[in-house]
C-alpha cells in the first residue's frame, strides 16, 4: 500500500523574492553537465505538485527494496510542507533561484517508528548552530575548511534531525539553506561531494568511496546526489553518507552502525528525504 504526501490548503504570506539568479533553464543545463561529468547518481523522482507516495514505496519502486522483509523502516505518513500563498515550488519555471519557500524545518524527514530521537540535533526552535553540523567531520582542519566554504557560499540556516533505531543504527540528517540553487550546485559538485569520494571525511572513518550498489531509483533533473560508503575493512562502526543538492538546499545524510551500516534503511532514508525536498 502506497501512502500519499499531500499539500495542506493553509498558507501564509509569501516572503520577499530571492536575489536574482541564473534562469531555471540555465540551471537545468548546468546540472545535467555536472551530473554527467561527475557521474552523480540520481536517486529521486519529482512527484506532482499536490500528491505522491513516499512512505511505503511499492516493492518494485526501488531496486534493493524488493520484499517486505528486506529491512525497511516504517515511517509515518509524510505531509508536504505548506507553501506561502502564491509562492512557487523550488523547481517551478518562475522560481529562477530554486528557492524553497516552505519552512526548512518542515522539510526534514521524520524518524521512523520505534526510533529514539537525538536531542542534541534539536537546536534552538529547530535551528542548529553551524558548529554542531561541523562536528560530523573528524579532523579539525576539515571542520575549519568546511566552515569557510559554507560561510563563503552564504549559508542562511541549518536544521537537523537524528535518531537511533533498536538495531543501533544512528541516523543524522542536516539541511543547509543557501541563497540560490546555483550556489548549491557549485558547493555540492565542485567543493564537497565529488564522485570518487567526499572532499572531507566524516567522523568515525578514515576513508569513504562511491556507493556503487546504491540503486538508480529514478532519473530526475532536479536533485543532484553523491552517495558514499566506508569500505571494508572498517573499524567498530561503518559509516554511510549522502549529499543531496535540491534547489537552494544542500542535504547531508549520515548513518553509522556497529558491525556494519545496512544498505536498505540507508537507501530508503536518502530516497525519502530527497522526495521531501522535491
Amino acid at each position: 500500500m502506497t501512502e500519499q504526501i499531500t499539500t495542506p490548503a493553509s498558507a501564509t504570506p509569501a516572503p520577499d523574492a530571492p536575489a536574482p539568479a541564473p534562469s531555471a533553464r540555465d540551471r537545468r543545463v548546468l546540472r545535467a553537465v555536472l551530473r554527467w561529468t561527475a557521474a552523480v547518481v540520481v536517486l529521486v523522482a519529482v512527484g506532482s505538485a499536490t500528491a505522491y507516495g513516499v512512505t511505503r514505496m511499492d516493492r518494485t519502486d526501488v531496486p534493493g527494496l524488493a520484499t517486505e522483509s528486506d529491512g525497511r523502516w516504517k515511517y509515518p505518513t509524510l505531509t508536504a510542507a505548506p507553501l506561502p500563498a502564491g509562492s512557487p515550488g523550488p523547481f517551478a519555471e518562475r522560481n529562477a533561484a530554486g528557492a524553497h519557500y516552505a519552512d526548512l524545518r518542515a522539510l526534514l524527514l521524520p524518524a521512523p517508528e520505534g526510533a529514539t530521537e537525538d536531542r542534541a540535533l534539536r537546536g534552538t526552535d529547530g535551528w542548529l548552530e553551524t558548529k554542531t553540523f561541523l562536528a560530523e567531520y573528524g579532523d579539525e582542519s576539515d571542520r575549519d575548511a568546511v566552515r569557510q566554504k559554507v560561510v563563503d557560499a552564504g549559508l542562511r540556516h541549518i536544521t537537523a534531525r537524528g535518531w537511533t533505531t533498536p538495531d543501533g543504527t544512528h541516523t543524522r540528517i542536516y539541511l543547509l539553506q543557501f541563497g540560490t540553487a546555483a550556489v548549491v550546485d557549485e558547493l555540492h559538485t565542485a567543493q564537497l561531494a565529488p564522485y570518487d569520494g567526499p572532499a572531507f571525511v566524516a567522523r568515525g572513518t578514515d576513508a569513504m568511496g562511491p556507493d556503487r550498489d546504491f540503486p538508480e531509483a529514478a532519473d530526475s533533473d532536479d536533485v543532484l546526489s553523491s552517495v558514499y560508503v566506508e569500505p571494508e575493512p572498517y573499524g567498530a562502526e561503518q559509516v554511510r553518507q549522502a549529499y543531496l543538492g535540491a534547489g537552494d538546499v544542500l542535504a547531508v545524510v549520515l548513518q553509522s552502525r556497529e558491525g556494519g551500516a545496512k544498505e536498505v534503511p540507508f537507501q530508503q532514508t536518502v530516497a525519502l528525504q530527497g522526495r521531501l525536498l522535491g
